[in-house]
């Protein structure tokens, strides 16, 4: 139902998270980021109170294995869940319940985890982690990248319906928050589009919010 890798910069120190499911609106259950903090993504049967739960865990000083390991424990029914986590300094970890669905894998890379179920095959996980290992440009560009290589290597068994991009830096809120809560097709490349829309942007909205003196124009009415 899900696939998703879940990263951080090593340069900028900013973390992230692309994911995809058969499921209406993936982007509003799944992805938890925290800056300064890590970032968490929860799926198989989602339970989203998982996400923030293993963000405090972290928050308070224990490893993303520790965090994940508290808070299936406190939560209950993690037979039933696949998360994967990593902290502001790229530390990871990974966890797939017994009763995760279909064909699954979790997988840690450099600096960056990645997990999915209902797999059209195991090596999905596999050339996602290594795609994001070895793409170049900004955090979002190479989530993006490895989420289309995973889609080319099989990706699910079923169709894809949702997906979504979220990236937080030294901000107190995302700099990047993208979705695409249902699309009959290829919602990754509408995803994919969305961000190519979005990136030549995204400074600007950065500038208007912390300075409106310095916001610039964008010729609609009232925009001076």
């Amino acid at each position: 139902m899900t696939f998703s890798i879940v990263g951080r910069c090593a340069e900028t120190g900013q973390l992230g998270i692309a994911i995809s499911s058969s499921s209406i609106a993936v982007g509003a259950r799944c992805p938890w980021l925290r800056p300064g903090v890590g970032a968490v993504a929860t799926q198989n049967i989602t339970l989203p109170a998982l996400g923030p739960h293993v963000l405090d865990q972290m928050e308070n000083g224990l490893s993303p294995a520790e965090a994940l390991d508290k808070a299936l424990t406190s939560n209950g029914y993690s037979q039933f869940r696949q998360l994967t986590a990593i902290d502001h300094q790229g530390q990871t970890a990974h966890f797939s319940g017994s009763e995760t669905l279909g064909t699954h894998n979790a997988l840690a890379g450099e600096q960056c985890v990645g997990a999915g179920n209902m797999l059209a095959d195991r090596a999905v996980i596999d050339v996602l982690v290594r795609t994001f290992e070895n793409s170049g440009g900004q955090l979002a560009d190479r989530l993006i990248a490895a989420m289309q290589a995973a889609v080319a290597a099989g990706g699910e068994a079923g169709p894809v319906h949702s997906a979504a991009l979220v990236v937080v830096g030294e901000l107190t809120w995302p700099i990047v928050d993208l979705r695409v809560d249902w699309a009959d097709h290829d919602p990754i490349g509408k995803l994919a589009q969305l961000w190519n829309d979005y990136r030549p942007q995204m400074q600007d909205y950065i500038t208007r919010a912390l300075d409106p003196t310095k916001a610039p124009s964008y010729g609609v009415p009232g925009d001076e």
